[in-house]
């Protein structure tokens, strides 16, 4: 089978069938994990093959920390605020949309709004990028403890933590793709 388009792509890929396309095949399945940068998964795919998911999560970490800081930081802010602009505008990416909703932060109190615009200009402000975090099985609650909690922490700190939020959020947009 070819697997260079997307339209030749089973539903659910295994590892073993993701680690046998190739590089335009690797990106056209998975690149879509990593909100905005398919380049992320063009980089891990020279990773592969991916003896498990831990072996797929390792090979995601590992292109991340070997990219510039320049690149970190644009991927973090191709991430949305939560509940800011673009979601008000629906301009999120089905995943971002998906999550948010699951999240329940499309049904905000007038109050737990103005709360995140509040905790997303502080962070964006202190920090330089999005606050970010994979929303998937927490409450609104939940976040909005979580912005006012990192929205104390070192910068170096924040940036370790965004980036490994960003692999938390591929690993489960790919749970969605992968079959095991």
């Amino acid at each position: 089978m070819n697997h260079s388009l997307a339209t030749d792509m089973p539903a659910f890929l295994t590892l073993a069938q993701l680690s046998a396309l190739d590089n335009e095949g690797f990106v056209a399945a998975v690149g879509a994990v990593f909100e905005h940068s398919p380049w992320v998964m063009r980089r891990a795919w020279a990773r592969r093959p991916f003896a498990d998911r831990a072996a797929l999560t390792a090979a995601l970490a590992a292109t991340l920390q070997a990219a510039s800081r320049d690149e970190q930081l644009a991927l973090m802010c191709a991430h949305p605020e939560l509940a800011g602009k673009a979601a008000i505008r629906g301009e999120l990416t089905a995943d971002s949309a998906r999550e948010q909703a699951g999240a329940g932060l499309n049904a905000c109190t007038p109050a737990e709004f103005a709360e995140l615009q509040a905790l997303n200009l502080a962070y964006r402000q202190r920090f330089g990028w999005p606050f970010i975090i994979a929303v998937t099985g927490l409450s609104r609650t939940d976040i909005l403890a979580a912005m006012r909690q990192r929205l104390a922490r070192a910068p170096e700190d924040e940036f370790a933590e965004a980036l490994s939020q960003i692999v938390r959020i591929a690993n489960i947009r790919l749970n969605a793709l992968l079959d095991e």
